[in-house]
């Protein structure tokens, strides 16, 4: 072991922080000299896995630059071989609360807490004194009236003795009733201070006890001098999540990526290279197991020829991607693996708190719109739509809104690939309000017995202006219709009984109109489709 009682510094130059913990890596300098020797490096952090601590030394080689000396990492120096690193291990101590100070080197605070608990424990001495004197008031009234009782059965009558003493009873019970209730009053508030001060006190004199490791490295050097090391673990109270801020000015958006850190991993990021990575290293990696799954073919029945059973299924329209769970969200990465880098070096204390660090940004031109889904919810909001010219991976996070030079509230950024279009919502406006409606007749044909639903939507949208307010604005109502899976179930848009006429209808049954409202105005659009099925079909 190195006979220097110091350790040689060991700090923290890279950190890939992961979903829920970060790749460590640390460099230093090492003087070393001719043999096997141990060094002892650090301190680290205790929460470093021991499985994963990784251990190279390199080379150093000396140039020379205008007379100044600059010392250059190598793999393969020019003469020898490098270092062999023989052993390397984490050694963890255990430091415990140090002694309390001596009495003649206290403090005030500390003196302040002597004194509060003096005074608590006269404040409870005298509160058990008033507490034993009203009970014995109280046995003393008992006996004067059970006297009273007594002597009024037997024909005495001593009525003024009899009022004397209940009066005075009665005013010392009073008398040390009120002071029972001050000297209370002043213990809690004696206790509340105590407790705050023993709080202050521990966070200001008391050093807590703590877990520091250490690094014990043997190393096996062919000749003495300078080496580098590179020292690699992994680690846990580490993790980030992705966080936006989109800046809406006119017609440009800006979108500013940055991602949050937390890390309480007992030790200060100082100026390190990080690297954000949605890698899920605690995932298992291997197949699934494969089973059989056997098909097999029976004839229908009469009964099953004759009918043709069918039902309304609701189905999202949407791309996958990991299931939503509570609490703090995963990172939604699309499925494959992604790395984003800070373009600077940053710092992140181990605090626990969020810290956010910036990555990139970009200015791009925003289509605004106003849409509306009555069937889902009445309110109009405010949807930019742009594309994605950050040059990485949005993943999917939330965004804080600014619009008009205010915050505007919190959204949500879904996952979008380089260059894909991006559609982001900028709240409700509170100037529109959409008033759905809707009815369902159901007929029989004659001789087919076809059986046809009718339904109507009707949609009631109105908009309220200021008195500056002047242009007309465009808001897309989309409704939806029901889309056939089977032959003997047709739907049918009445395009002539819409007003307007839907100005697109796409493959999913999604129905839009763009409707123009000028300031204070109002419209009416209807949708009418037909739902017509076979009699041999039930459950429709």
């Amino acid at each position: 072991m190195s006979t220097d009682p110091k350790p040689i510094p060991l700090p923290v130059t890279a950190v890939t922080c992961l979903e829920d913990r970060a790749h460590v890596e640390r460099s230093t300098v090492l003087d070393l000299v001719a043999g096997v020797q141990r060094l002892r490096l650090g301190p680290i952090s205790a929460l470093a896995v021991d499985r994963t601590l990784h251990a190279e030394v390199t080379a150093l080689t000396t140039v020379g630059v205008n007379s100044d000396i600059r010392a250059e990492r190598t793999d393969e120096p020019a003469a020898g071989r490098p270092a062999t690193v023989l052993d390397v291990r984490i050694v963890r101590d255990w430091t415990p609360r140090g002694p309390l100070p001596s009495a003649d080197d206290d403090s005030d605070l500390r003196r302040r807490v002597h004194a509060l608990e003096e005074e608590r424990v006269t404040l409870e001495q005298r509160r058990d004194r008033l507490g034993a004197r009203l009970a014995l008031l109280g046995r003393l009234a008992s006996d004067v009236l059970r006297e009273i009782g007594e002597g009024t059965g037997h024909g005495e009558s001593e009525r003024p003795r009899w009022a004397r003493e209940l009066d005075r009873v009665d005013e010392e019970r009073d008398e040390h009733g009120e002071r029972l209730r001050t000297v209370e009053a002043r213990l809690s508030a004696v206790t509340a201070e105590l407790v705050s001060c023993r709080r202050a006190m521990e966070l200001a004199e008391e050093e807590p006890a703590e877990l520091v490791g250490h690094v014990e490295l043997t190393v096996e050097a062919p000749a003495a001098g300078p080496a580098g090391l590179r020292l690699s673990h992994l680690t846990s109270c580490a993790l980030w999540r992705p966080a936006y801020r989109a800046v809406l000015d006119g017609k440009s958006l800006t979108l500013e990526t940055e991602a949050t850190v937390w890390q309480r991993t007992g030790e200060d990021w100082s100026d390190v290279r990080l690297t954000l990575s949605t890698a899920r290293s605690a995932l298992a990696t291997e197949p699934p197991r494969l089973a059989e799954d056997r098909l097999t073919l029976k004839d229908r029945s009469a009964a099953e020829r004759r009918t043709v059973d069918v039902e309304l299924r609701e189905e999202e329209i949407g791309n996958l991607g990991p299931a939503p769970v509570l609490g703090l969200p995963g990172v939604d990465d699309g499925g494959e693996a992604r790395v984003l880098r800070s373009p600077a070096p940053v710092s992140v204390p181990g605090d626990g708190r969020a810290h956010r660090v910036p990555l990139s940004a970009f200015t791009t031109a925003a289509h605004r719109e106003y849409a509306c889904s009555p069937e889902l919810s009445p309110l109009v909001t405010q949807v930019v739509r742009f594309d994605n010219l950050s040059g990485h991976a949005l993943l999917a996070g939330p965004v804080d809104l600014v619009r008009d030079g205010g915050f505007g509230g919190r959204g949500t950024l879904e996952f979008a690939a380089p260059g894909a279009p991006v559609e982001l919502a900028f709240g409700s406006r509170d100037d529109y309000r959409v008033v759905r409606r809707a009815e369902e007749k159901r007929d029989t044909t004659g001789i087919t017995q076809r059986t046809v639903v009718t339904r109507t939507v009707q949609l009631y949208l109105s908009r309220f202006s200021g008195p500056g307010e002047r242009d007309d604005r465009v808001v897309a109502l989309r409704e939806r219709i029901p889309v056939s899976e089977v032959a003997a179930v047709e739907v049918r848009l009445r395009a002539d009984a819409c007003s307007p006429v839907p100005d697109e209808v796409d493959a999913e049954g999604i129905v839009r109109w763009d409707v123009a409202l000028p300031p204070g105005g109002r419209r009416k659009v209807t949708l009418v489709y037909e739902l017509s099925a076979s009699s041999k079909v039930t459950g429709l």
